[in-house]
């Protein structure tokens, strides 16, 4: 057996936290995401896990055992936990009883630095429940949770609304978003990753007024879809961001880091890390100077940024 799978990475243009609860939500599959190789181990008795950074450096390895996932081996016991709960979950879902019982060897790549909050563990999700061929969305629901947009961003090739119906049923909607002022547009990345978990709890404590500002952010989603000028997009991602902290209240990152900034800055996703998507009506020299002076270096354009065949 030899299996070879891409998966893309993901960023949540809009809608971040109200997703939860159904909110339409634009995501934006990127051109980072990882990799996975699986062949057949004709020596070891073992199913071998091999994981490679973007510049092909091994960064973790386990070994396990066939049919049980017991864990022979690690350079990372809590890493190798947590792949060992997904395999099992999946292997115990799937059909495949070649791929259950045998012994392979698996190596993955990232394609993008690993401190990027770009879904390493979607990307992870997704590809091994391609490999054991079950639902995805199953495997996420039992083992990190989430509402499934970076799932479904894995194999498109096109931003998606997404909404979140219920626990099973969801809406994708693949859209053609290049906005005319795509080259005012950029990803900067906050030098931290961010766990969204702080964030979700805080959002779970506010729930006044809560079904008015899931239409709210319903609507901008929509509008962000169809205007035309950086001015009205500036004013839609403010909007969007005072709903947000209105129940999550946590500082913008523009008050936090960049108050002087010239243009406008949201968070995409867990708000105190990862990307930002930044706007600027100056050039790129001089948008990455700003931010280079800060202490910011990664300033990714968005036609770099966005997945594209």
């Amino acid at each position: 057996m030899a299996f070879y799978k891409s998966a893309n990475g993901k960023l949540l243009i809009t809608g971040e936290y109200f997703i939860l609860d159904g909110a339409k939500a634009l995501a934006m599959p990127t051109n980072y995401g990882q990799q996975i190789q699986i062949e057949e181990n004709k020596i070891a008795k073992t199913f071998s896990w091999r994981s490679n950074d973007a510049f092909g450096e091994n960064w973790f390895d386990a070994a396990f055992e066939p049919k049980t996932f017991k864990i022979l081996h690690t350079s990372n016991k809590e890493l190798a936990k947590t792949l060992q709960n997904i395999l099992v979950h999946a292997a115990a879902m799937s059909l495949n009883e070649d791929l259950k019982m045998g012994n392979y060897n698996v190596q993955t790549w990232l394609t993008y630095p690993r401190e990027w909050g770009l879904g390493s563990s979607s990307t992870l999700i997704y590809l091994i429940s391609d490999l054991f061929s079950v639902d995805p969305y199953d495997l996420l629901d039992k083992t990190f949770g989430g509402s499934g947009y970076d799932i479904a961003c894995a194999d498109q090739i096109s931003p998606i609304i997404y909404k979140l119906r219920n626990k099973n049923t969801r809406d994708i909607s693949p859209v053609d978003w290049q906005p005319p002022f795509s080259n005012n547009l950029y990803f900067l990345y906050l030098n931290k990753k961010q766990k969204s978990s702080e964030g979700i709890a805080l959002y779970r404590t506010n729930t006044e007024n809560k079904n008015a500002a899931i239409q709210e952010i319903s609507e901008i989603t929509e509008a962000v879809l169809t205007i035309k000028t950086l001015h009205d997009f500036e004013r839609l991602i403010t909007d969007h961001e005072r709903i947000v902290q209105s129940f999550v209240p946590l500082v913008r990152a523009k008050f936090l880091y960049f108050s002087d900034y010239w243009g406008e800055i949201k968070s995409l996703g867990a708000w105190g890390g990862d990307f930002v998507l930044v706007t600027s009506d100056r050039n790129e020299d001089a948008t990455r100077l700003y931010f280079s002076k800060k202490g910011f270096d990664t300033l990714i354009p968005f036609d770099e940024m966005k997945f594209a065949l």
